[in-house]
């Protein structure tokens, strides 16, 4: 069994925010791979299925971002779950928007919900890191992931949520190449390019392009003419 948790502020206030981005990921997963209907549980909301071939748990905490392991952490006792089996899906500011990248380990670069996480399970746990960009300027961070995605970034956003979901599965099974390779197909699919070099000509389409290159210009002289010039 593993715990997928993302990362959010609870409340239809914050539901477009940047900063909710991870519950974003985990309610089109929900959506997509038929999980049960969400339910109150662990300080959070919770839903299971299944993905690949492994029994998952879906959580949000509603404890706040500040506060998110308390949630983490009563879920993870109640299961008898080690922290390898908990993946935090969560915003980054240090990636580009619409990237992102799977991480295991490491610090929590600010981020207050990681803080609050490594405060109650340690840091070994695995990261879906989901790119928003950064505003510029460290003052303006605050102000930044708490405001709502612009209209101008659904298109990038859906696809990351669509590829998200489309790799999950593979997640799941632990093969995070394959994961990353399909949220890519959907963030930067291969394009079809407008210069596409002309299909060659048949044999008989050639011929005829010489004949017509070299089909002499209709004679425009008279009869009279005509004959004159025989005798030239």
């Amino acid at each position: 069994m593993q715990l997928f948790v993302g990362l959010g502020n609870p409340g239809t206030k914050y539901a477009k925010n940047r900063h909710n981005i991870g519950f974003m990921a985990l309610d089109q997963i929900a959506s997509d791979h038929g999980f049960s209907p969400w339910k109150s549980k662990f300080q959070g909301q919770i839903c299971e299925g299944r993905l690949g071939g492994d029994k998952v748990l879906l959580l949000k905490p509603e404890t706040f971002m500040n506060l998110s392991g308390q949630s983490v952490g009563e879920a993870m006792r109640f299961y008898k779950m080690d922290v390898g089996d908990v993946t935090v899906f969560h915003d980054e500011l240090d990636l580009a928007p619409g990237k992102c990248r799977v991480k295991m380990g490491g610090g929590h670069a600010g981020h207050n919900g990681l803080r609050s996480i490594h405060g109650h399970i340690g840091e070994d746990y695995q990261r879906v890191r989901l790119g928003i960009g950064h505003p510029g300027r460290k003052d303006l961070v605050s102000a930044y992931v708490l405001h709502d995605f612009p209209k101008a970034d659904d298109e990038w956003l859906n696809n990351l949520l669509w590829g998200i979901s489309d790799g999950v599965a593979s997640l799941a099974d632990g093969d995070k190449g394959r994961f990353q390779n399909a949220v890519a197909l959907k963030t930067n699919p291969p394009r079809s390019s407008n210069n596409k070099p002309e299909r060659a000509k048949t044999s008989d389409e050639s011929q005829a392009a010489v004949k017509s290159a070299t089909k002499p210009e209709p004679d425009s002289r008279s009869a009279l003419q005509k004959l004159a010039d025989k005798f030239r």
